[in-house]
């Protein structure tokens, strides 16, 4: 079959080459990709939130299954999309309406879903413009640090702990009074500040059953130490050493479960990934957030340690046949480390000229933000590129994935010498 894949970062860099793998994709176009994604299958330029273009490109191409990478077309409504067009309504679309993207697209709806639930999660109360002085009030009555979550999509950006009660209130007037995120942050969710450690699971489920995919730890801050600015992710590793049997059981049986059914109840018919950023407090998982889509770069290490027919698991998930879908995994582990550009996440400087790549020794290269500039690969984002292994033992994947991370070479590259390390 003819399969497309939206997006064009290290995720849908992974999907391409996995999904290249299968007999049963017969040609892979991804829209728009990347400098790395040529080599699986075939870019075209589209914005994923082009939804004519790509009604277009499916009809066009004869496309028969539709994978969306990124959260912007998903919460934007490309399934109902597909489903209101007499063309397209027959063409499975991995990733779920827009009733269930909220999850995502909007904290304060996945708040009010986990509490409705039963999910374990941190207090929370939401505000917004109007009643911005009982939120300021309301953060005289909290203990410190505090979280301010911007409602909407901020990129990655819109997340604050603040340590002082004084920052808490500035940062809550520019969020809701001077719009710091925009509309994203028009509603802010106040959330009590959990301690303990963090990893992401994830779900694939086709609206009425679910599997769990391997677990994964990644790092956010740009620096080593788990120090500066958050980012969209420097690392990751799978599976996770303190994620033992026990406790991934108690995920399973308190967050995923009552994720699922609440769906149902809400009536809400979900077909795709569930991302559950959780904290393990104790060894007890709260819910620190949902996305409605895989995350990066978590997906380049999950996708690696999964020998099974990804293909097939889509098609599972179109015809509602997970729940006989067998997911075969390495018990290997799985170490990512993230290459980015100098100055990100602030600004940063696109256009340089990447080599190297050709002298990594036993780990895979995903592309994230790159270009090709004809037979030349240029930088073309802040994450630019995933360097990710399979090795027997952590160690082993950590110190592999490292060193082939600094066999590339562009002006400014960074990327942290320290992923993984405080697990072992």
């Amino acid at each position: 079959m003819n399969i497309l894949i939206l997006g064009s970062g290290g995720r849908e860099s992974t999907f391409s080459w996995k999904i290249a793998q299968s007999p049963l994709c017969t040609k892979l176009f991804i829209a728009p990709g990347n400098a790395g994604t040529k080599q699986y299958g075939e870019n075209v330029n589209i914005k994923v939130s082009d939804f004519e273009a790509i009604k277009s490109l499916v009809l066009k191409e004869n496309i028969e299954l539709v994978i969306v990478g990124p959260e912007e077309p998903l919460v934007k409504g490309i399934h109902d999309f597909f489903l209101a067009d007499a063309d397209l309504k027959n063409i499975p679309v991995i990733g779920p309406k827009q009733d269930g993207a909220q999850l995502e697209g909007s904290k304060d709806f996945s708040k009010q879903f986990m509490q409705r639930h039963g999910v374990p999660t941190a207090a929370s109360r939401t505000f917004t413009k109007d009643t911005l002085e009982e939120g300021l009030a309301y953060l005289e009555t909290q203990s410190l640090p505090i979280v301010l979550k911007a409602d909407g999509l901020a990129a990655g950006k819109g997340v604050l702990i603040c340590t002082t009660l004084e920052e808490a209130k500035t940062e809550l007037k520019l969020m809701l009074a001077d719009a710091k995120f925009g509309e994203a942050s028009s509603k802010v969710v106040i959330e009590q500040f959990l301690k303990g450690i963090e990893l992401s699971v994830f779900v694939l489920t086709d609206g009425k059953d679910f599997i769990i995919l391997p677990e994964a730890k990644d790092y956010k801050r740009i620096g080593e130490g788990d120090t500066g600015l958050n980012t969209g992710g420097m690392g990751s590793v799978s599976p996770v050493p303190f994620a033992d049997e026990a406790f991934l059981q108690k995920v399973k049986d308190q967050v995923v479960i009552p994720t699922v059914e609440g769906l149902k109840k809400d009536n809400i018919d979900y077909r795709g990934f569930i991302f559950i950023g959780l904290m393990n407090d104790n060894g007890i998982p709260y819910v620190i957030e949902y996305n409605c889509r895989m995350g990066d770069p978590e997906t380049e290490s999950v996708f690696l340690r999964i020998e099974s027919d990804v293909v097939e698991m889509f098609q599972a998930v179109a015809k509602q046949q997970i729940a006989g879908y067998e997911l075969k995994v390495s018990p290997k582990t799985a170490a990512t480390v993230v290459v980015v550009s100098a100055g990100y996440p602030g600004d940063y400087i696109k256009g340089k000229e990447i080599t190297g790549t050709e002298n990594v020794e036993d780990s895979m290269v995903f592309h994230a933000g790159t270009e090709a500039d004809g037979d030349v690969i240029k930088t073309n984002g802040g994450r630019v590129l995933t360097v990710s292994t399979l090795q027997n033992d952590i160690f082993t994947a950590l110190q592999q994935a490292t060193a082939d991370a600094g066999r590339i070479y562009f002006d400014g590259a960074t990327f942290r010498k320290d992923i993984g390390f405080d697990l072992i």
